[in-house]
């Protein structure tokens, strides 16, 4: 008989905008599905507007396609390779699409501010190695968000200022909502921890939406 293939599985890594998911994600040399790439383009109808503003809400999950972005990591798991959307924050639009391979490894990370949105969903699947939400302190994110922000000309100066003050003072309900539907939040180094330990075959077994793993 021919040995069963690994299965593969997703550690999912979220936290508020500039808690560094990025720079983590890549440091652990693990095949990386970018979830802001599934952010839905500024001139679909059904965006969310901030309350008592004309800015679209950027950070609600009515702004990001769950459904496009659960259906790649069931791909990802299944198959190894799945087509994914080239988004341009800038312009709030897709610029084409590529296929993201992961080859044969056993894990992945996905990471996106809205990761937490699918823990219920790939661990029904059983897709789920693991959840983890990024925390530190609401000033220095807000400080790091938009360094990066302006550097990349995501968008205008006064609605990367709007946007970053508001989160910074909504950061732990962001937080506490992301432990919610099942996302451990944690440090930096915890987290890698748990990478590790993921990436070590020991899968979390405690149901999602306990808030905690």
């Amino acid at each position: 008989m021919s040995p069963q293939p690994i299965p593969t599985r997703v550690v999912l890594l979220t936290g508020p905008s500039g808690s560094g998911k990025s720079f983590l994600a890549a440091r652990t040399g693990l095949p990386v599905l970018r979830l802001d790439d599934f952010y839905k383009e500024a001139n679909d109808p059904t965006l969310p507007l901030v309350t008592g503003s004309t800015d679209i809400d950027w950070d609600s999950t009515a702004s990001w396609d769950v459904e496009a972005a659960v259906t790649a990591v069931a791909e990802l798991c299944r198959t190894g390779r799945t087509r994914v959307p080239v988004y341009d924050i800038s312009i709030s639009a897709r610029t084409g699409s590529e296929v993201l391979h992961i080859d044969r490894s056993p894990l992945f990370v996905a990471e996106g501010i809205f990761a937490a949105d699918i823990v219920g969903r790939c661990q029904e699947l059983g897709l789920l190695a693991d959840a983890i939400c990024l925390r530190g302190r609401p000033a220095t994110t807000f400080r790091r968000r938009l360094l990066r922000d302006l550097r990349e000309g995501r968008k205008s100066v006064p609605f990367l200022l709007r946007r970053g003050w508001r989160l910074m003072r909504s950061e732990r309900r962001i937080v506490a909502r992301q432990a919610a539907l099942g996302a451990h939040p944690c440090g930096k180094e915890e987290a890698l921890g748990r990478l590790a330990a993921a990436a070590a075959g020991r899968c979390r077994r405690t149901p999602a939406g306990s808030g905690a793993a």
